[in-house]
C-alpha cells in the first residue's frame, strides 16, 4: 500500500476564507467545477456567514447493499437490491484500480485537505477561456457527494445533489464537508469509501460489482485496462458504459491511461499494452429479484411480501421496502432446500408447466409444532411475461400474499366438521342417519353467534346434496361418513350440531377465505361441503394441528434477519397455541389414518410412514385436494384450474383424460409421490392413542367394508 503523503497544503480557515470571498466576487459564477444550476441565494450572506450556516460534519446513512434471502441451511435464493454493490476492504481493490482513479479525477488527492485550490484554479481559467468546462472536484469531495445523494435517497428526498443541479450552496456545502471528512478519516479510508459508492454504468455501484459485471472478476484482479475502462466511467456512466457505448469507451479508456503514464503509475510498455487491447467484455448480469431466484420465486415472493408487512422491518410499507433494497439484510428463511426441490419436481411431473389444459398444481408444506414454511412449489414458470405457464400468482396463499382467490376446499373441509363433533361429546361410532339428501327454503340449522340462534336455508329450490357413491343415503356411523366421504352424512352431523361450533373449530385451526382473510360464515350451511375458498397454505397449516396433538402454529417463512451493523430484527418465533383438545385429535387421527392408508394404497405408493388425510373436490371437478400430514410435516396438494371453474373431467391433463377428476385422481398421487421422496428425511412417528376408542380395532380397515358380501367398492372417494 503507497505510503501517505503530506496532509493540508494550506489551513482549513485559509481555504473557507478564499471559498467565501471567491463566491462574493462572483468569480465562481464564471463557470466553476460542474455547471452550476443558480446561486441558490449564496450571494445573499458574507462568505464566513453562508459557511457557517453549513453542517461541519457529514451525515452519513449506510450505502445501499444488496439484501440475501437465504433458505434454511443457508443456500442463497435471492438477492434484492436497488443498487448492485459488494462493498470490499481497500486491500481486496486492484492498486491498478486505485492508481487510475486517483490519475483521471484528483491526481493531488494524498496532496490536498479536502478541497485543490490548485485544481480549482485551473478549472477557473479553462473554464474561462474555453467552450469546453473542467471539474475540480476531488476524490473527497466526490465521495461527500456520493454520501449526500444516498442519504437523499434513503430520506425519500426528491432533489438530489447531483450534476446539473447544484446550486453555490449546495457547493459549498460540499466543499466544508469534505474538509471535515479529510480530518475524521485517513486517505485510504476516503478512497476505500469513494470506490465502493462510486457509479460505474447500469445500477453497478462500487468496483467489486462492476469488476464482475463487466468482466467476471473480482476487484483484486482488475488489470491496468480494466481499471483504466472502470475509472473513465465516473465521468459519465451512461455516456462511457462500456457495454452500450464501446467507442467512447475505449476512448475514454485511453484517456484514462495517457494520465496513468504521465504522472508514472504505469510505464510506457504498460501504456503500450493496454492501449492496444481490446475492452474483452464477459458480462455476468447480476438478477435480483423473484425472477432471478435460485429456486422457489414463490416462496421468495411471499418472502419479500413477508418483510414489506412486518412492523420489525419499518413503520410502513414504503420503509421496508427501502429497507430490502438498501439495507443489506441477511434473511434466513424456514425453507429445505431438499423438500423443495422434491417438491417442485413432483408438481411438474403431475402437471408440466406449459400442458395444453392449462391446469395448475402445487404443494405447500409446513412443519407440525413451529409452522415454518418447508416447501412451497407449483408447476407454473414464475414471470409477469405473457406465455403459456407464465404466472406471478402464488397458488398457494392468500390474495394478500401475492395469491388470488384460492380454491373451493370441497369435502377436505369434512374434518372440521367431525371435530366439532367430538367436541360436542359425541363419538365417530355414533349413527347419523344420512338418509334425508334435501333441505327446504327456510329449513333452520342451528347458529347460536347469529341472529336469531340460527339461519335457514336460503335458496327459492332449497338445498339438495348428493353423494358420489351409489346407496349412500342411510344410516351409518360417522367413522363410515368421513372415512367414505358420504355428503349427506356431513350436513346431517351439522344439523344436529352448532354451525357456530363448526366454524369456531376452522378459526382457532387458521382456517380463513383467501380473497378476503375473513373466518368462514356459518351464515350460509353450505361451507360444511367446502364452497368457500381456501388457500392451501392455510390447510396445510390447519391439517399440521392433527400431526401435533392439536396445536395450531402459525405459518412462518422468515427464522431471522441481520443487517451488516450485526443489528438482528425481531421477527419473532413460532406463534403456536392449543386449538383442539389431544383427545379430539387422537380419535379423529384413527379415522383420517385409515384414509391416508387407503389412498396410499390406490395411488400404488408406500411412504412407509405413519400418516392421516383427506382428499377433497368441488362441485364442478375444477378444484381438487389431498392434505396429508405425518407427525413431521403436513403438505397441501393441490390440483385444478387457477383461471375458472371449467370443469378438468374429460380434458387431457399431461396427455391424460380422466372421465371423472377427484382429488384421489392427481392430487393424492401428487402428495404420495412427494413424500415417498421425503420419506428418509422426515419425522414420522406414531400418532397418539385415543384412551378410549370406540373401535375394538382402530388400525383394522374392515369396518369400512359396505354390501352384504362385505366387498370393497370399485370407486374412489372423492
Amino acid at each position: 500500500m503507497r505510503s501517505v503523503r503530506s496532509a493540508l497544503s494550506t489551513t482549513t480557515g485559509k481555504i473557507l476564507g478564499f471559498l467565501g470571498v471567491s463566491v462574493l466576487a462572483g468569480v465562481l459564477v464564471a463557470g466553476l467545477a460542474l455547471p452550476l444550476a443558480a446561486t441558490g441565494g449564496a450571494t445573499a450572506a458574507t462568505g464566513s456567514d453562508l459557511l457557517d450556516e453549513f453542517p461541519a460534519e457529514l451525515r452519513e446513512e449506510p450505502i445501499s447493499v444488496p439484501s440475501r434471502v437465504l433458505a434454511a441451511d443457508g443456500t442463497e435464493l435471492a438477492t434484492f437490491y436497488a443498487e448492485n454493490r459488494k462493498p470490499v476492504a481497500l486491500e481486496e481493490i486492484s492498486p491498478h484500480m486505485q492508481d487510475a482513479i486517483i490519475a483521471i479525477e484528483d491526481e493531488r488527492f494524498y496532496e490536498h485537505g479536502g478541497v485543490d485550490p490548485q485544481g480549482i484554479g485551473r478549472a477557473l481559467v479553462n473554464n474561462a477561456s474555453s467552450e469546453s468546462q473542467q471539474g475540480a472536484s476531488t476524490i473527497t469531495q466526490q465521495y461527500v457527494n456520493n454520501m449526500l445523494i444516498n442519504a437523499d435517497m434513503l430520506r425519500g428526498e426528491e432533489r438530489l445533489t447531483i450534476s446539473g443541479t447544484k446550486t453555490y450552496t449546495d457547493k459549498l456545502r460540499e466543499m466544508k464537508l469534505a474538509i471535515s471528512v479529510e480530518q475524521d478519516m485517513t486517505k485510504d479510508q476516503i478512497l476505500e469509501g469513494y470506490l465502493n459508492i462510486v457509479l460505474l454504468g447500469g445500477r453497478n455501484y462500487g468496483v467489486e460489482a462492476a469488476a464482475r459485471y463487466y468482466w467476471g472478476v473480482p476487484a483484486s484482479e482488475l488489470t491496468v485496462a480494466q481499471s483504466a475502462t472502470l475509472a473513465g466511467l465516473v465521468k459519465s456512466p451512461n455516456g462511457y458504459n462500456p457495454e452500450t457505448q464501446p467507442e467512447a469507451a475505449l476512448e475514454r479508456r485511453n484517456v484514462v491511461l495517457d494520465s496513468m503514464r504521465d504522472q508514472g503509475f504505469i510505464t510506457e510498455a504498460d501504456h503500450a499494452q493496454a492501449t492496444a487491447s481490446g475492452l474483452d467484455l464477459d458480462i455476468h448480469p447480476e438478477q435480483g429479484g423473484c425472477t432471478a431466484a435460485s429456486a422457489a420465486p414463490y416462496f421468495c415472493d411471499f418472502v419479500q411480501r413477508e418483510v414489506k408487512a412486518n412492523e420489525a422491518f419499518g413503520p410502513d410499507p414504503e420503509s421496508r421496502e427501502q429497507l430490502l433494497y438498501r439495507g443489506g439484510l441477511e434473511i434466513r428463511t424456514t425453507l429445505d432446500p431438499a423438500l423443495q426441490e422434491q417438491a417442485q419436481a413432483s408438481v411438474e411431473r403431475t402437471v408440466p408447466a406449459s400442458d395444453p389444459s392449462g391446469a395448475g398444481s402445487a404443494l405447500v408444506s409446513v412443519e407440525p409444532g413451529t409452522g415454518n414454511i418447508r416447501a412451497m412449489a407449483q408447476n407454473t414458470r414464475y414471470s409477469p411475461a405473457e406465455g403459456p405457464g407464465n404466472t406471478v400468482l402464488n397458488f398457494n396463499v392468500d390474495a394478500a400474499q401475492g395469491g388470488g382467490n384460492g380454491f373451493q376446499g370441497g369435502s377436505s373441509l369434512k374434518p372440521y366438521v367431525a371435530a366439532a363433533w367430538l367436541e360436542d361429546g359425541r363419538s365417530m361410532a355414533d349413527v347419523v342417519d344420512a338418509s334425508q339428501d334435501h333441505w327446504r327454503q327456510g329449513e333452520q340449522f342451528p347458529a347460536s353467534c347469529q341472529p336469531g340462534g340460527s339461519v335457514a336455508i336460503p335458496e327459492e329450490g332449497g338445498w339438495k346434496v348428493n353423494n358420489v357413491i351409489d346407496g349412500m343415503k342411510r344410516p351409518m356411523t360417522a367413522d363410515f361418513g368421513l372415512y367414505w366421504s358420504i355428503n349427506t352424512v356431513m350436513v346431517n352431523m351439522a344439523q344436529e350440531l352448532d354451525l357456530c361450533d363448526i366454524t369456531d373449530v376452522t378459526t382457532r385451526l387458521g382456517v380463513h377465505r383467501a380473497d378476503d382473510g375473513k373466518p368462514l360464515n356459518p351464515a350460509n350451511p353450505s361451507f360444511i361441503l367446502g364452497s368457500e375458498e381456501f388457500a392451501p397454505l392455510t390447510q396445510a397449516a390447519a391439517y399440521a394441528a392433527f400431526a401435533n396433538v392439536g396445536q395450531y402454529c402459525r405459518p412462518r417463512a422468515i427464522e431471522s434477519a441481520t443487517d451488516p451493523t450485526g443489528k438482528e430484527y425481531d421477527v419473532g418465533g413460532p406463534a403456536c397455541e392449543q386449538a383442539l383438545d389431544p383427545e379430539v385429535v387422537a380419535q379423529l387421527n384413527e379415522t383420517l389414518t385409515q384414509i391416508g392408508r387407503r389412498n396410499a394404497q390406490e395411488a400404488g405408493v408406500d411412504p412407509g410412514l405413519p400418516m392421516g388425510g383427506k382428499t377433497g373436490t368441488n362441485n364442478s371437478q375444477s378444484s381438487t385436494w389431498y392434505i396429508g400430514y405425518t407427525s413431521g410435516l403436513s403438505t397441501a396438494s393441490w390440483v385444478g384450474r387457477y383461471t375458472g371453474l371449467e370443469t378438468l373431467a374429460g380434458t387431457a391433463v399431461n396427455g391424460q383424460v380422466h372421465e371423472d377428476f377427484w382429488g384421489s385422481t392427481l392430487a393424492g398421487p401428487q402428495w404420495m409421490a412427494f413424500m415417498e421422496q421425503a420419506a428418509g428425511t422426515v419425522e414420522a412417528e406414531p400418532f397418539r392413542t385415543p384412551q378410549d376408542s370406540p373401535f375394538q380395532d382402530p388400525g383394522s380397515a374392515g369396518r369400512y367394508r359396505m354390501g352384504g358380501d362385505g366387498t370393497e367398492p370399485g370407486q374412489a372417494a372423492p
